[in-house]
This record gives structure tokens, sequence and C-alpha cells, in this order.
């Protein structure tokens, strides 16, 4: 019976499963008899630096390969239970930094509410004054105070801008995630 050598895998294996290619086809790209393909793969024989060289314009784009292992593997059955005080204290700064990230939050919200409101409102907060302009003489010693309305009241309909809102979405996301740590937490405090 022959047991099968456990082993890394390759850099010529992983070229192959990468790109999907036959020992044959790899073994053109490189210039190289297909054996030496197979006995190179097999770890019978190393990598030389002269066909290193010839694979690396296909090694490059190979992915990385993870440095730790998948994060939903389950710790090992004998691993203690975790401590509950820095957990708890963990739980209580996600929901110290998510209150106050919904804070600021309602801030922006109110103020896209009231840059909304100037919206709708606008053109018609601006026919009045017309109106109101037409009707009434000028007054001298006022100047052109409507003039200056009418210039400055379209800027609060633009209070709200889009860097504003970018940042109410990345405020909302980050509050959302300090959340979701201190759930988990909550649960994980409740199983310990």
């Amino acid at each position: 019976m022959t047991h099968r050598r456990l082993s890394t895998e390759t850099p010529i294996g992983a070229v192959r499963r990468y790109f999907g290619l036959s020992q044959q086809e790899l073994a053109m790209f490189l210039n190289v008899g297909k054996a030496i393909i197979g006995h190179i793969e097999a770890g019978r024989r190393d990598l030389t630096l002269a066909l290193r060289l010839r694979l690396f314009p296909l090694l490059r784009h190979l992915p990385a390969p993870p440095l730790l292992p998948p994060d939903d593997e389950p710790l090992p059955a004998t691993t203690p239970a975790p401590e509950a005080a820095p957990l708890a204290f963990r739980r209580k700064v996600c929901l110290h930094r998510a209150q106050g990230l919904r804070l600021e939050l309602m801030k922006l919200t109110a103020r896209a509410v009231y840059a909304s409101r100037w919206q709708q409102a606008l053109p018609t907060i601006l026919a009045d004054l017309e109106a109101a302009a037409a009707l009434l003489p000028p007054v001298p010693e006022d100047g052109d105070l409507n003039a200056s309305i009418r210039r400055w009241l379209p800027s609060l309909a633009r209070r709200f801008k889009p860097s504003h809102a970018a940042q109410y979405h990345l405020l909302r996301l980050q509050a959302e995630a300090y959340e979701t740590e201190a759930a988990a937490l909550a649960e994980l405090l409740a199983r310990a």
C-alpha cells in the first residue's frame, strides 16, 4: 500500500487550478515536458529558478493565500468560556458610541428636513415677496431689502448638501455596526 505524501499545494498546481490548465498546456507555456510538470506538482522535483521565472507571469495573478484560518471555524470544545468583564466593558463602549452617533444623525436629519421644507416653500415665498413688493411703495431707507432677501432665501434650501448626505450614511453605518457588535456581545455574555 502506498501513501500519498501530504504537502501544501505547489506553485505549479496552484497555477493549473487557478487558470484551468492541463499539465500539457502548462508544459507548453513553460517550454518543458509534461512529465516534468507532473514530477514538480507531485513534489518529486523542485521548481528550478529558470522555471519559476517563466512561471512568474502566471504566479503574480494568483490570489494571496489566507494568512489565518477562516473566521467561521469554531473554537475547540476545550476552549474556556470568555471572561465577562472585558466583554461587558466593550458592549458599554459600543452602546455609548452608537448613542453619540445617533445624536449626530438626529442633527443631520433635522437639517435635511428643514432644507426640504425650504425647497418646497421657496417658490411660493418668493412669489409672495414679489407680489408684496409690487403693492407697497419702496422704502428708501431699506434700500433693496427684498432683493437681499430673495438672494438669501435659496441658500436656506441648500443647507443640506451632498457631503451632508454622505456624512449621514457613514454615521448611520457606524452606529449600526456598534449596535450590532453590542447585540453580539450581549448574546455572548448571556451564554457565558
